[in-house]
């Protein structure tokens, strides 16, 4: 998998719902209970069972979500010593919890910080571009559309599931979506892990082409064990959404400039004009 690290297509004005949204998402992590623990690999039972419940409480699951059957018992966050040993203590709910809003709430929650800050890399190089296409408000309302559409697809999917489904992914696979309709040409300087990190300057296609190709095949299960823990149906989803939103402003979006050369920023060989 390549990682993108910079784009070359500036924006016009300053990308503010991008920045407002990556803060809020590190701010989230920073105080989601329990993981403070599990960041510095030093994770407790009690660090667990408050994670545990804290997402039972703000994460989207499918099951709620397609058939609105909330659970019986859920953790408190509580530790206890049982038959089997210590466990977290479950009870029945101490709160409503309403599965549309569990969607907008786990789009800001995750798992690790190299879950967050992938998620936020992607964000910060594309959404800003993206954002200033489609103006602050448009955006704001964008973003959120693709998240849900990404988490009510996945749940589709997997309707019987009752995994706690977070994280940005699906909103910003929207944004990915968008980008690639509206900017194809755009160049995107990557690193290639070969032997070393190889920098390369590639269009912006092959970069998002070849990242849905490869959530296109993992959602199927191909190339990962039981689908793995990541929801890349819901990515596919995301993705697919954004581009068709973003399919309207396509004819009157600006062409990004056009750098010299592809490989390491080296000049191509100069162009005659007619």
């Amino acid at each position: 998998m390549v990682i993108p690290v910079h784009d070359v297509n500036p924006v016009r004005r300053t990308p503010w719902v991008t920045y407002t949204l990556v803060a809020a998402n590190v701010l989230v992590f920073l105080y989601t209970p329990g993981l403070a623990g599990s960041v510095a690999g030093d994770s407790s039972l009690s660090q667990l069972c408050h994670l545990q419940a804290f997402l039972d409480h703000y994460a989207a699951v499918p099951r709620e979500l397609i058939h609105h059957q909330m659970p019986r018992l859920v953790p408190t966050g509580d530790v206890a010593v049982g038959a089997h040993g210590a466990g977290c203590v479950v009870a029945p709910p101490a709160y409503d919890k309403s599965p549309p809003v569990s969607v907008f709430t786990a789009m800001f929650l995750h798992g690790s910080w190299l879950h967050l800050l992938g998620n936020m890399l992607f964000l910060m190089i594309f959404g800003n571009n993206v954002e200033d296409r489609m103006g602050h408000v448009r955006f704001t309302l964008f973003y959120l559309v693709c998240g849900y559409a990404a988490s009510y697809g996945f749940a589709l999917f997997n309707a019987d599931s009752t995994d706690p489904l977070i994280g940005a992914s699906g909103a910003i696979a929207g944004v990915l979506g968008a980008y690639l309709v509206l900017y194809p040409r755009a160049r995107v300087w990557v690193l290639v892990p070969f032997l070393v990190f190889l920098p390369l300057r590639l269009p912006a296609w092959l970069v998002l082409g070849f990242w849905f190709a490869l959530q296109a095949v993992y959602s199927s299960g191909g190339g990962v064990s039981a689908a793995g823990t990541v929801a890349y149906a819901a990515h596919v989803v995301g993705f697919v959404v954004g581009m068709l939103l973003a399919w309207p402003l396509k004819p009157g979006t600006p062409p990004p400039p056009e750098p010299p050369g592809l490989l390491f920023g080296r000049q191509a060989r100069p162009r005659q004009t007619w």
